[in-house]
C-alpha cells in the first residue's frame, strides 16, 4: 500500500539517505560560522581528508553522533512572475521561462525568443516504452527504429503557417539536460562519462595507508561523471557550429544566466583511491580536486580544476565533497572559465541579480539512531542545521562573501529569497510520521547581508512539514501539511520582527505557489482526505488540486476557488518542476502538463484507490478572479488512444509526454520529446504538427 507523500518515519529518512550515499558533509554543531580559508599546500588538505575518514569510520563503528549531507536530486517578488517578452517586428509578444526572480534567467529543456524555438531531445531505446507502431517484442525490428540519439532542434517557429524544422543536431554521446539562448550563441548543458585508471592495488593502499580496505573503491580502470557544457555558434540555424566543450567533473545542480553570463553549480566527490594513495606515498593529494578540461586551451586531457592552495574551506565543516561554482560568457566565446572550489556540496539554490546562495543540510548519522531513547531522538533532530554559502556576482566574476547557519532543512529554491539586502529562509526540522510521534516544526529565518540572524518565527506548525514556500517583497507565504493544509500569511516588512498575519485551513495541500497579483496566490497539489483514526496519523491524496488563495485581508486568507482533476493517481510536472507551469494574466492563461488517472468504478471507491491512466497532455485554462478556472481544451501528443490505455505508465512517462508549453503571439506550443504541436490559443484548432526524426 501507498503512502500519503512526506509520511516516511523519522528513522526510516536516515537509513534510506544511508544507502543512497554514504560519503557525507559533516558539521561540528552550532557554532558560529568562521571565515573561509584556504589550504597552504596539498599536505595540509590531505590531512584534512585524513582525519575525515578517521572520523568516519568511528562513526559507523558506533561512536559519537557525527552528521552527514544529504542531497536532493534534483521563494520571490511580484517580477518573478511568467516574464512575457517582446520579439522582433516579425514575430509576436511570447512567454519565457517560469523563474524565480526577474532578470535571473533559468535554464530549461525549452527556449523561444518570438521567432525560433530551441529544444533538446533524450536519447532512448524505444523497446523499453513501446512506441511507435513497431512491439515491443519485436526482435526483428529494425534497429534505426528502436532507439534514437540525443539531439538539439531548431524551429522556425513563427508565423504558425510557416513553421518548420531548421535543423536537428545529433550529440552523440553527449547526454543533454538544458539549455539557455543569447542572440547567435546556444549553450547547452549535459553529461558524458569517461574513464580514468588508478594504479595502485586497493589492499597495498590500504596496508600503507593503515587506512580500512573497505573504505577504497578497487577499480580499475574507473568511469567518473563529467559535466559537460557546449557552446553553439547558432547564427546559420540550419548548420550550427560546436564552438566550445568545457568538461568539469561532477554532477550538475543548476545554473542561473544574468544578461550573458551563465553560472552554473557542480557537485564532486573526491576520488577517495587517489588520495589514499597520496597518503600511502604513491600518489599526489591534488589529483582528488575535481577534473577540468576546455576546449579552447586546446588539452585533450582533464586536469585538477584548481590548485590545492585555491580550495576554500571552513573551520567547522568537515571535508567530504567539493562544490564548484563557475560561469561562462555566451557574449565573448574566448572569455576565461572562471571557478571557485570550496569544500561542501550543494542542495538548493537562489540566485539574485547580484548574488547567489548555495544551501546544504546537514542530518545526524543514522546507525546512532538505534539505541536511542525517544528524548535523544528529539534532540538529535534539533541537529539539522542548514549552511547557507553567499558568493557576489558581477559580470561574470564570482567572489564567495560568506556563510551562515540555520537550524532544518529547505525544500527547494522557493524556500529562499533575498529583499531589501535581507536574506529569508523557511526550514522544516525533523519529519513527520504516520505513528503520531512527529518532531517536526517549520521555522522561517532573517538574515542580513553578511548572513547573521536577524529575526526568525520558529515552531510553525508542529508536527508538519512545510510542502511549499514563496516570497513576495514584504509578504511570505507557507504551506504545510500532514493530514490539513494550513496556508500561513507573513509579514516581513520588518526584518527583526517578521510575525504571521493569519492562516487558512483547508482539505489538500499546494506544491507550488504562484503569484497572481499582489493580493492572490495560485496554488497547485493534491487534494487530500483524512485517514480512519485506526489506520495512521496521515491523510490519502487524491486528484490534483488547483486553489486561488485570497490574500487582501491578511488576516483572514480564503480560498477564492478551487478545482479537482482526476481521482487518486492524477500527476503532473508542474508539482515539481515550475518551469511546467505557463501563467499569463493579461491572457486570463494558464497551461500545465497533466497524467491524467480515473476509478471507472465510482460506488466501489475508497480512498486509498487509485486510477487507471486515461490520458496523458496539457490542460489549457481561462483564468480569472471573477470565474476562476474555466477548461478551455485539452492538447495531447498521443495519436493512439488505445495504445496509450495498453502501455499505460510508461508510455505516458515516454516520447510522448507532453513536458512544457508555451506560446508566440496567438499560438500555442506544447512539447514532447518527439514532436512540437501547434494549435490556435482562442479555440486550440490545430494548426501544425513537427515531429522530430
Amino acid at each position: 500500500m501507498r503512502k500519503s507523500k512526506g509520511l516516511l518515519g523519522f528513522v526510516e529518512i536516515f537509513v534510506i539517505a544511508a544507502i543512497v550515499g554514504t560519503i557525507s558533509v559533516a558539521y561540528l554543531s552550532s557554532t558560529a560560522p568562521k571565515p573561509m580559508g584556504t589550504f597552504g599546500s596539498c599536505d595540509e588538505m590531505a590531512s584534512s581528508f585524513n582525519k575525515m575518514i578517521e572520523s568516519r569510520q568511528n562513526a559507523w563503528r558506533g561512536g559519537g553522533l557525527k552528521t552527514f549531507d544529504m542531497v536532493a536530486g534534483s521563494a520571490v517578488p511580484m517580477a518573478a512572475t511568467m516574464a512575457v517578452a517582446e520579439g522582433s517586428d516579425e514575430s509576436g509578444d511570447y512567454s519565457d521561462t517560469n523563474v524565480q526572480v526577474a532578470g535571473v534567467d533559468e535554464a530549461d529543456i525549452i527556449k523561444t525568443d518570438g521567432n525560433y524555438i530551441y529544444t533538446v531531445t533524450q536519447g532512448y531505446d524505444y523497446g523499453f516504452y513501446g512506441f511507435d507502431e513497431v512491439a515491443v517484442d519485436d526482435e526483428d525490428a529494425d534497429s534505426e527504429s528502436r532507439s534514437r540519439n540525443p539531439s538539439f532542434v531548431i524551429v522556425d517557429a513563427y508565423p504558425a503557417e510557416d513553421a518548420s524544422i531548421l535543423s536537428e543536431t545529433d550529440l552523440g554521446e553527449f547526454q543533454p539536460t538544458e539549455i539557455f539562448i543569447e542572440k547567435d550563441r546556444l549553450l547547452i548543458f549535459g553529461s558524458t562519462y569517461e574513464e580514468i585508471t588508478m594504479g595502485t592495488p586497493a589492499a597495498k593502499v590500504a596496508s600503507d595507508s593503515g587506512v580500512s580496505r573497505s573504505m577504497i573503491a578497487p577499480i580499475y580502470p574507473t568511469g567518473i561523471s563529467i559535466v559537460t557544457v557546449q557552446l553553439w555558434d547558432i547564427s546559420d540555424r540550419k548548420n550550427p557550429e560546436l564552438i566550445r566543450t568545457v568538461d568539469l567533473e561532477g554532477s550538475y545542480l543548476t545554473s542561473r544566466k544574468i544578461e550573458s553570463d551563465v553560472y552554473f553549480v557542480v557537485n564532486s566527490y573526491p576520488r577517495y583511491q587517489l588520495f589514499l594513495e597520496a597518503a600511502s606515498g604513491s600518489g599526489d593529494a591534488g589529483d582528488i580536486i575535481p577534473l577540468y578540461r576546455d576546449s579552447e586551451s586546446g588539452e585533450e586531457e582533464l586536469v585538477p580544476s584548481c590548485g590545492c592552495d585555491d580550495v576554500g574551506y571552513f573551520d567547522d565543516v568537515i571535508p567530504e565533497r567539493f562544490v564548484t561554482l563557475a560561469s561562462m560568457s555566451m557574449a565573448d566565446d574566448d572569455a576565461e572559465v572562471v571557478r571557485e572550489v570550496i569544500l561542501g556540496s550543494g542542495q538548493s539554490v537562489y540566485a539574485s541579480p547580484e548574488n547567489l546562495y548555495v544551501v546544504e543540510t546537514s542530518w545526524p548519522y543514522w546507525p546512532v539512531f538505534r539505541t536511542m531513547s525517544a528524548e535523544e531522538l528529539e534532540a538529535a533532530a534539533n541537529t539539522e542545521e542548514t549552511v547557507i554559502h553567499k558568493f557576489s556576482l558581477d559580470g561574470g566574476k564570482i567572489t564567495y562573501d560568506n556563510h551562515g547557519k540555520v537550524p532544518g532543512h529547505v525544500l527547494n529554491q522557493f524556500s529562499m529569497d533575498e529583499h531589501n539586502g535581507y536574506f529569508r529562509i523557511a526550514t522544516t526540522t525533523g519529519r513527520t510520521s504516520r505513528s503520531g510521534e512527529s518532531l517536526s516544526s517549520n521555522n522561517v529565518y532573517v538574515l542580513d547581508s553578511g548572513l547573521v540572524q536577524v529575526g526568525e518565527i520558529e515552531d510553525i506548525a508542529p508536527g508538519e512539514s512545510i510542502y511549499s514556500a514563496r516570497f513576495m517583497g514584504d509578504r511570505g507565504y507557507l504551506v504545510t501539511f500532514k493530514k490539513i493544509d494550513p496556508f500561513f500569511v507573513i509579514d516581513l516588512s520588518d526584518p527583526e520582527n517578521p510575525e504571521i498575519l493569519g492562516k487558512l485551513k483547508i482539505p489538500g495541500y499546494s506544491d507550488y505557489l504562484h503569484p497572481y497579483d499582489d493580493d492572490h496566490i495560485i496554488g497547485i497539489g493534491k487534494e487530500t482526505v483524512e485517514a480512519e483514526e485506526e489506520r495512521g496519523d496521515f491523510a490519502w491524496y487524491q486528484g490534483l488540486k488547483m486553489a486561488i488563495f485570497d490574500v487582501t485581508d491578511v488576516s483572514n486568507p480564503t480560498e477564492l476557488h478551487k478545482i479537482i482533476i482526476g481521482d487518486r493517481g492524477t500527476d503532473s510536472d508542474a508539482l515539481h518542476d515550475h518551469k511546467a507551469f505557463l501563467f499569463d494574466r493579461e491572457k486570463n492563461l494558464l497551461v500545465i502538463p497533466i497524467l491524467l488517472a480515473e476509478i471507472a468504478d465510482k460506488e466501489n471507491i475508497e480512498d486509498w484507490s487509485y486510477g487507471d491512466y486515461v490520458y496523458q497532455g496539457a490542460y489549457v485554462y481561462d483564468l480569472t478572479l471573477e470565474d476562476g478556472f474555466q477548461l478551455k481544451g485539452r492538447v495531447t501528443h498521443v495519436d493512439d488512444e488505445e495504445l496509450f490505455l495498453k502501455s499505460g505508465y510508461y508510455y505516458a512517462g515516454g516520447q510522448y509526454s507532453v513536458k512544457r508549453n508555451l506560446y508566440i503571439g496567438d499560438v500555442l506550443y506544447t512539447l514532447s520529446a518527439s514532436k512540437l504541436k501547434l494549435n490556435a490559443l482562442d479555440d486550440l484548432e490545430e494548426l501544425k504538427e513537427l515531429v522530430f526524426s
